[in-house]
């Protein structure tokens, strides 16, 4: 779609919505940045812009008005798409896009994007770290921080781009076709969002819709419902499966200890677990991914080899803090639901003292508590989901729970209660909102926290 002189809705006054207005301003279109919440102020929305001039704000309700002469609407990812307001627009036949497809359709390049309800940002970060060791032209965008819009008219022919894709981003996909897509997994999240979990797994399984056979589909093939799509979409898409649990006729998965690509009968050892920086199955798992992602993108195994053994883990997954008296601390903020926060008990080796809570997703709490299999000495809870889940583990048998105030409270509370040799871990099974504006700033204040003791 020709951009340049239409009037375009931006729906959502966020980083998602400032990289969209920015992008519109740069090919000559004329923005309307629209948010529903009337506390924001319009002079500080403009201030977030590179060029203002030309984009107006509209606060508050969504009027007729605000919608006459729109020719297309872009959401940010945050802004559900049954929301009377959006069914406003539709109705008025005006095209929906999402962030990402305006990136999509202003970009140039090969497009690699990655989903999945837990890893997408560690095996982002690994895959655009082996694209970025092997190729100089190389953006990794989306949900790990940087919009994909604020890089799509920098692009050429010759560009990568590693996406990280969230089932919100893909509500409100329409062309968007990736050379290479990867679903790492589906679990319980999101439901709040998506209301069922059958059409959690539909938005999920988007990423592939617009893909062909010259295209690439990475599979977790212990992932039951994914191992089925696989089936299903085999003839459409080239499908590659990962495993960490068997050995593959084709694909990539663990053999003991050493990671391995079988294809057509050959068998190429790619590394060991014991030279990866990254602790966990689960990081196995996402090691095993970006491998499968970077051979289909064409990039030599010594390469690939190189870059995954010198990999660090990326901040708030699992992260390492620092020791105090014989005390180990883990900054796991990242962990935001059950499946999430499992993945971070189970990469615990030694007697742990779990903080959790926050926000309620409409998650249940069962098979996390189950998960601790005795390494947990105290849950110490915060946030809204608190109750919840000292019920929750109550029902299980735990009753070592602990309600604190604060995310500083808890801390401290560890900290009085653990013992040399222990770990403190910061896993909230939760989101953030409510107490802090995301995981990050999650993570970044349980640091200083623990580095102020």
């Amino acid at each position: 779609m020709e951009l340049k002189g239409k009037k375009v809705l931006v729906f959502g006054a966020g980083i998602s919505g400032i990289g969209a207005a920015d992008l519109l301003g740069r090919v000559q279109a004329r923005p309307v940045i629209y948010d529903g919440n009337t506390k924001l102020k319009e002079s500080e929305i403009l201030g977030k812009l590179q060029n203002p001039s030309g984009v107006s704000v509209v606060l508050g309700e969504m009027s007729d008005k605000v919608l006459e002469g729109v020719e297309l609407a872009v959401l940010s990812p945050g802004v559900p798409t049954d929301l009377d307001a959006v069914q406003k627009i539709r109705d008025k036949n005006i095209p929906i896009w999402g962030e990402v497809e305006l990136a999509y359709q202003m970009g140039k390049g090969k497009v690699l994007a990655i989903t999945g309800t837990n890893g997408k940002t560690t095996t982002t970060a690994l895959t655009g770290q082996i694209m970025k060791d092997y190729l100089p032209d190389v953006y990794i965008v989306g949900n790990i921080g940087t919009p994909y819009t604020s890089c799509a008219l920098d692009m050429t022919e010759d560009t990568v781009t590693v996406a990280e894709i969230s089932s919100f981003q893909l509500e409100t996909i329409q062309d968007f076709a990736p050379r290479v897509s990867a679903i790492l997994n589906i679990t319980e999240d999101h439901l709040n969002r998506h209301h069922t979990m059958e059409e959690y797994i539909r938005v999920k399984e988007l990423i592939t819709a617009n893909q062909s056979k010259d295209d690439v589909c990475v599979l977790n093939y212990e992932d039951e419902v994914l191992r089925a799509f696989g089936e299903q979409v085999k003839d459409r898409i080239k499908v590659v499966f990962f495993s960490s649990l068997r050995q593959l006729s084709e694909g990539v998965f663990l053999k003991g200890s050493r990671i391995v690509v079988r294809e057509k009968g050959q068998e190429t050892e790619v590394t060991d677990t014991g030279r990866l920086k990254l602790p966990g199955r689960h990081n196995y798992e996402n090691v095993m991914a970006a491998i499968a992602i970077a051979k289909a993108a064409g990039v030599p195994m010594e390469s690939i080899q190189k870059t995954v053994e010198n990999f660090r883990a990326v901040p708030h997954r699992i992260e390492y803090v620092t020791e105090k008296n014989g005390v180990v601390y883990y900054n796991d903020s990242k962990g935001t639901n059950p499946d999430a926060a499992i993945k971070g008990i189970q990469a615990m080796d030694r007697p742990t003292l779990l903080i959790g809570g926050g926000y309620d997703k409409q998650s249940e709490y069962t098979q996390w508590i189950r998960s601790f299999d005795g390494k947990v000495r105290y849950l110490v809870l915060i946030g809204q989901t608190r109750e919840k889940i000292r019920d929750a583990a109550k029902d299980c048998g735990f009753t070592d729970t602990i309600l604190a105030d604060s995310l500083e409270e808890a801390v401290k509370i560890c900290a009085q209660k653990a013992n040399p040799g222990d770990a403190v871990l910061l896993s909230p099974a939760c989101a953030s909102w409510g107490q802090f504006d995301n995981y990050e700033q999650r993570g970044d204040k349980f640091k200083e926290y623990v580095n102020s003791l």
